[in-house]
């Protein structure tokens, strides 16, 4: 049985579609999957048994990354297509069936929207990851198991999603702090290379032997396994927290613009805080005005969020 399962470009989503790729995979063990997703994302599928072949679409002028798709795709006469994308290609191949996901209801989220698709209880479709042994192994050589760890992503894909970058520093202090609830532990510090700003705080402001500095230096699988060792992670609504949740880390979303309702991190460990939840709100307001919506951001003091922090980590340890 042959799949084709075109996903997000952005990391977050493409998170959250890999419970119902998850599903595929239950319902048809024996299917040779192909992915076609963003270069980031990428790294995501690699480990998975079933897919055979994962087609990163590289951004081109006219749509050509499309063109490019169809040309990798037509030849294959699919027995399956679930098209994330709503794409054209998808409707130019020769297919057996065909799910189209073609957005979500007022307030639904992402992972209830998707399970949807294929009829799913989404309760059995939330995000899963298949992580590389050797990161896994990696990480393990790097820190001791009984030293503690805090994980923080201080960056975002838009500014105005963002924490000020110098209260994560005090976040971080406080709960590595001698009387903090990560005490003794140690502390890393994930991004994407254009966030170096917002993660240089964080970093200044604790010893250098108690920092590990990954900005700029995983792919999305090696972050996943830092996140799976981490006691604790901090960040805002981005990729690296639905990161964060899939692997089951104790987490810890901010949001101030954004929706929670449609795209907070989903698990069993996984909270949320924001200062403002607008229930008749359906428009991340980072689409209208950074300024805005970085309003919004600023409203969640350091306070509230190391007692949210502390709570998030307690919910951890009783799992």
């Amino acid at each position: 049985m042959n799949i084709l399962f075109i996903t997000a470009n952005r990391l977050g989503d493409a998170v959250l579609s890999t419970g119902i790729l998850g599903t595929l995979i239950d319902r048809y063990p024996g299917a040779q999957i192909t992915i076609a997703c963003g270069p980031l994302a990428a790294s995501l599928f690699t480990e998975i048994p079933q897919v055979v072949r994962v087609i990163e679409l590289v951004k081109k002028p006219r749509h050509g990354h499309w063109w490019s798709l169809w040309l990798q795709t037509v030849g294959t006469h699919w027995d399956l297509i679930v098209d994330l994308r709503n794409t054209l290609v998808s409707r130019l191949l020769r297919t057996h069936t065909m799910k189209i996901f073609k957005g979500l209801k007022p307030r639904q989220h992402m992972v209830e929207g998707l399970a949807s698709l294929l009829n799913a209880d989404p309760k059995d479709a939330g995000p899963r990851l298949w992580l590389n042994s050797a990161a896994l192994e990696q990480v393990a050589g790097a820190i001791p198991r009984q030293v503690p760890l805090l994980a923080l992503a201080p960056g975002a894909h838009g500014f105005g999603k963002r924490w000020p970058k110098e209260r994560y520093a005090e976040l971080a202090t406080r709960l590595l702090a001698p009387n903090g609830v990560l005490a003794g532990g140690r502390l890393v510090v994930l991004g994407a290379p254009g966030e170096r700003g917002e993660a240089d705080p964080s970093i200044a402001a604790l010893p250098a032997d108690s920092v590990i500095d990954l900005v700029g230096r995983t792919d999305p699988l090696l972050a996943a396994a830092w996140l799976a060792r981490a006691d604790l992670y901090v960040g805002n609504d981005s990729g690296l927290t639905h990161l964060a949740a899939a692997v089951g880390a104790p987490t810890l979303a901010l949001f101030g613009p954004g929706i929670p309702a449609r795209y907070r991190p989903w698990g069993a460990s996984a909270t949320y805080l924001i200062a403002n939840d607008d229930p008749n709100r359906t428009i991340d307001m980072c689409k209208i005005d950074d300024m805005l919506a970085l309003a919004e951001m600023e409203k969640l003091s350091v306070d509230q969020v190391v007692a949210a922090a502390e709570a998030s980590y307690m919910l951890g340890c009783a799992a």
